[in-house]
C-alpha cells in the first residue's frame, strides 16, 4: 500500500493523470527522473508513447517540493526544507537508479545499470486500478494487495474503504469498511463474471478476468482493457463508491461506466438475515418463503437489518421427536430463480448437482445449497445474508424448508425421476462414486416437443446422429440429440457423454437438461443454442460476414477457457478428442460452447498420457501422435484447438484446403506465410477493416504453436488462455513455432523451413516487416 504520515500542509502523495489528449507535435516529452533531473511542483514527466501523465500536487503552498532520486538511491519526495515527506523505501545497491513512466501507467523505480526493477507503483496501489495491474492475495504469503480509497476529495490519505478479492474459494469482489467489516460484495468469480452483479449492468465485466495461479499461490483479477484508443480504470471513491471509468478521446472526458454500490440493494445486509433486496419493489425488504420479521415494529419504520426469523421449525431440529427422518416427513428445499448468492458459503468443489442437494438434504446444518455454472456446488450452514433479486439474471437458490411449507414448486429429491447411468470404461454399473444420476424426460414427451421428430425442427447432423430443435410444454425450448441405431455409438458412447457432461459447469460447456433411454432410443437433451455451430457461420460466403474479428476473438477466447476448464480446474480431467467447428455451439450473443463428448476420456489427475487401438474423431483435426500412433492427452486437444484456431482466422477448412496445389491444407498455407513474414495474409479478408492487427498476428502465432509435431512442444491450454488474455505483446516474448506435419507435399524439394522472427506493425494492409534469420 501508499506510505503516508501526517504533515500537515505538505504535498502527501503522487498523482496518476491518464491522458490521451497530448499534442502529436509535443514529440520531446520526459519520462524519466534521474539523480540529476528531479521532477518538481507543476512539472509532469510523459510517458514515450504519449499516454500517461504524472504530477503530484501540494495541498498547501509549498512551492518549493520536487520528486528526487536520493543519495541512497531512492525516490522520494521532499518539501521546501529538505525534509522527506515520502520514499519508496527500497533495498538499493547502488545510487545509479531513475525512475520511469512506462506506456502501462506504471511508474518504476529501476538499477540505471542492470534494468532491474526495484520498486513500482503497479505493486504499490493507491485509489486506482489500471489495465496490467494485479490486485488479489498470496496464499503462500497472506499478502494482499488492495485498493484504498483517500480520506477526502482533497485528501490523499488513506480513507475507510478498501476493495479487492476475498481470500476463499471461489474468490469473491468486496469493499470493507476499514479492512473488516463488508460494505458491499460482488459475489464470487465463475470463470468469466462476478455472479453478485446484476447482467444488466455489463459495463463492469469488460476486460476484467480473475486469474489463479497455482505454482505461486496467488490469485488475482486484472483489467484487460489497455490500447491507446481505449483506456479504462477503476477507482474507489473517499464514499466508498467503485466506478469504471473510461477516457473518450474526442470527447476529452472521462465518462462512467459502471458504479457500487449505486442503489439501498447494493449495500451489504441491508435486509438482515434471511430476508431479500428488491430494487423493483416497495418496501426494498422482504422475508423469504417461511421467515417472518424478527422485529415487526423495526420493519414497520424501514429498518430491516434484524432480519427475518424461520416460521416454522425444520424437521431435523425437532429434538423431542422420536421418529427419524425417513418414518417421518422430510424437509425439502424452495426453489428462488433470479437470485444474488448469499455470502458466508461453503465450496464443495468435487460435489455434481445430485450430489450438492444430498450433501444438503442430509446434513441438518446445511440451511441453503446452489449449483452455479463455472463453480458448482455451494452450500450454506450459517445465517442467510446479503441476497438480492435479480431482474433476469441471478442464479438459483434453495432454500431448507419444513414439509408444511413446501406447498407449490417443491423441489425434493425424492420427487425426480432417476435413471442409473454407466461408467463409460467398465462393464456394468459404475461404482457410486463414478456414477450419476439423471432427471428422464420420457419419450412421448420429446416427440410431442419435436412434432414427432419433424424434418422442419431439425437442426443438423453429427456424427452420431441427427439434433432437433424442440419445445417442452412449460415453453422451454431443448434440442435433442437422437442417436441413430446405425450411428456406430453404442451405449458406451452415451453412457460416456451423459455422465461427463452432467458433471461439467462451465459457461463455455453445453448444459445437460436430461435423457432418455426407451428400447432402441438413446437421446440427449441439450439447452437449445439458437446460432447452431460455429461451422454454419464460419464456411458459409454470406453468414461468415456475422462475425467480425471482435466476436471471433470472443469465441477464440471462450473456447479456450472451456478447454482449460476439462483439462485442469473441473472435477474431472477430460480429454475431449473430437474438437472442431461443427462440436462448438454460439447461443445468442454468439458465446461459444464447446459440445458432443461422446468420444471424449477422463484421466487420472497423476495421469499424462493414455492409448487406444480405436483411434476416433475427425481427419484434419487429429495431431500425429493420435493420428499414427493411438496416443492421446491434453495436448491432443491443444493441437486440435491451433488447426480450429487458424480455421476461425482464416474462414477456410483444413481440409479441403486448395488454395494452391503444393499446400495439402490450411496448416501448410499458415505455416508457409509465417516463414516469409506474410502471417496477416492469412486473416479473412472481410475482416480488414474490424481486426486488430496485433490480436490476428499473435493468435496466427498461437494456433501454430499449438501444433508442432511434439505434443511437449505445444503449450497448455492454462498457457493459451494467458497468451491470449495479454494485451502487452512487447513484454511477453511468444515462443516460436517450429514447423508442423502434414504441410507440404513431397514434391518440394525441402520441407526444412526455418522459422523466423517477424515483426508486424500497422495495420492488416500496411505490415511493415523485418525478418531476423531463425534457428
Amino acid at each position: 500500500m501508499e506510505k503516508y504520515r501526517d504533515i500537515g500542509n505538505l504535498p502527501i502523495l503522487l498523482v496518476f493523470f491518464n491522458i490521451l489528449l497530448i499534442s502529436p507535435v509535443c514529440c520531446a516529452s520526459n519520462d524519466t527522473i534521474t539523480p540529476s533531473q528531479p521532477l518538481k511542483l507543476g512539472q509532469t514527466l510523459i510517458s514515450a508513447g504519449q499516454i500517461f501523465e504524472l504530477g503530484f500536487f501540494s495541498p498547501a503552498s509549498d512551492l518549493d517540493s520536487s520528486l528526487i532520486i536520493s543519495t541512497d538511491g531512492n525516490l522520494k519526495l521532499i518539501d521546501g526544507k529538505q525534509n522527506t515527506v515520502w520514499s519508496t523505501n527500497a533495498s538499493v545497491q547502488s545510487n545509479s537508479t531513475i525512475a520511469l513512466l512506462t506506456d502501462n501507467g506504471d511508474f518504476k523505480l529501476k538499477d540505471n545499470g542492470s534494468g532491474v526493477t526495484l520498486w513500482e507503483s503497479f505493486y504499490d496501489p493507491s485509489d486506482t486500478f489500471l489495465a496490467s495491474m494485479q490486485l488479489g492475495f498470496s496464499s503462500r504469503t497472506g499478502q494482499k494487495w488492495f485498493l484504498t480509497s483517500w480520506k477526502n476529495e482533497n485528501d490523499p490519505a488513506p480513507g475507510k474503504f478498501v476493495t479487492g478479492l476475498s481470500d476463499e474459494k471461489p474468490p469473491q469482489t468486496s469493499t470493507w469498511i476499514n479492512g473488516t467489516k463488508p460494505y458491499w460484495r460482488g459475489g464470487p468469480w465463475d470463470g468469466w463474471k462476478f455472479i453478485g452483479i446484476e447482467d444488466e449492468e455489463k459495463g463492469y465485466a469488460n476486460g476484467m478476468y480473475v486469474t489463479p495461479d497455482n505454482q505461486m499461490g496467488t490469485v488475482y483479477v486484472t483489467l484487460n482493457t489497455f490500447n491507446k484508443s481505449y483506456i479504462s480504470v477503476v477507482t474507489i471513491k473517499p464514499s466508498g463508491v467503485l466506478e469504471i471509468l473510461h477516457w473518450e478521446g474526442q470527447q476529452i472526458q472521462w465518462n462512467v461506466s459502471w458504479t457500487a454500490p449505486e442503489h439501498p440493494c447494493d449495500i451489504y445486509g441491508t435486509c438482515g438475515p434471511f430476508s431479500a433486496c428488491s430494487k423493483n419493489s416497495s418496501p426494498i425488504c422482504e422475508c423469504l418463503k417461511g421467515f417472518l420479521p424478527l422485529s415487526s415494529e423495526d420493519w414497520s419504520k424501514g429498518n430491516w437489518t434484524s432480519g427475518c426469523i424461520r416460521r416454522t421449525e425444520l424437521m431435523c431440529e425437532r429434538n423431542s421427536s422420536n421418529l427419524s427422518l425417513t418414518e417421518s416427513k422430510k424437509d425439502g428445499f424452495w426453489k428462488f430463480s433470479h437470485m444474488k448468492l448469499p455470502d458466508h458459503y461453503m465450496y464443495l468443489y468435487d460435489e455434481d448437482a445430485l450430489g450438492c442437494t444430498q450433501w444438503c438434504l442430509n446434513n441438518c446444518s446445511c440451511l441453503a445449497y446452489a449449483y452455479p455454472d463455472g463453480i458448482g456446488c455451494m452450500v450454506w450452514v450459517t445465517d442467510i445474508i446479503d441476497i438480492q433479486q435479480f431482474s433476469n439474471s441471478g442464479e438459483d437458490l434453495y432454500l431448507r424448508l419444513a414439509d408444511s411449507e413446501l406447498v407449490l414448486n417443491k423441489y425434493s429429491v425424492n420427487n425426480l425421476k432417476k435413471t442409473d447411468v454407466y461408467n463409460s470404461e467398465k462393464e456394468g454399473p459404475a461404482s457410486a462414486k463414478e456414477s450419476s444420476e439423471l432427471p428422464v424426460i420420457d419419450f412421448p414427451r420429446i416427440k410431442i416437443a419435436t412434432n414427432s421428430f419433424n424434418e422442419a425442427n431439425k437442426l443438423g447432423e453429427g456424427g452420431f446422429g441427427t439434433v432437433y430443435k424442440g419445445k417442452l410444454e412449460d415453453g422451454q425450448q431443448i434440442a435433442v440429440k437422437r442417436l441413430s441405431s446405425h450411428s456406430g455409438q453404442g451405449m458406451e458412447e452415451f453412457k460416456n457423454e451423459v455422465i461427463l457432461i452432467s458433471k461439467l459447469q462451465h459457461r463455455n460447456l453445453v448444459r445437460l437438461l436430461g435423457c432418455c433411454i426407451q428400447g432402441e432410443e438413446k437421446i440427449v437433451i441439450l439447452e437449445y443454442m439458437k446460432n447452431k455451430s460455429l461451422d454454419t457461420f464460419l464456411f458459409d460466403r454470406t453468414k461468415r460476414l456475422e462475425l467480425d474479428w471482435a466476436k471471433r476473438f470472443n469465441i477464440i477466447q471462450g473456447i479456450a477457457r472451456g478447454l482449460l476448464y476439462l483439462h485442469r480446474d473441473s472435477s474431472l480431467r477430460i480429454i475431449h478428442r473430437d474438437l472442431k467447428a461443427s462440436n462448438i455451439l454460439l447461443d445468442d450473443d454468439m458465446n461459444p460452447k464447446i459440445s458432443d463428448f461422446g468420444l471424449a476420456r477422463t484421466f487420472r489427475v497423476t495421469q499424462e498420457l493414455a492409448n487406444t487401438r480405436r483411434v476416433v474423431g475427425t481427419f484434419g483435426y487429429m495431431s500425429p501422435e493420435y493420428a499414427m500412433g493411438g496416443l492421446f492427452s491434453e495436448k491432443s486437444d491443444v493441437y486440435s484447438f491451433g488447426i480450429l484456431l487458424l480455421e476461425i482466422i482464416s474462414s477456410k477448412k483444413n481440409t479441403g484446403f486448395g488454395y494452391h496445389e503444393k499446400y495439402l491444407n490450411l496448416l501448410g498455407y499458415a505455416w508457409q506465410l509465417w516463414n516469409e513474414c506474410k502471417a496477416p495474409e492469412l486473416l479473412d479478408r472481410s475482416l480488414t477493416d474490424s481486426c486488430i492487427p496485433s490480436e490476428v498476428v499473435k493468435c496466427i502465432q498461437i494456433g501454430l504453436l499449438c501444433v508442432q509435431d511434439h505434443a511437449a512442444d505445444r503449450p497448455t491450454m492454462s498457457s493459451v488462455v494467458l497468451m491470449l488474455s495479454s494485451n502487452f505483446e512487447n513484454e511477453v516474448e511468444l515462443p516460436q513455432p517450429r514447423q508442423p506435419t502434414f504441410t507440404f507435399q513431397s514434391l518440394l524439394k525441402s520441407n526444412h523451413f526455418q522459422s523466423g522472427i517477424c515483426s508486424y506493425n500497422g495495420s492488416i494492409n500496411e505490415v511493415s516487416i523485418s525478418m531476423v534469420e531463425g534457428r
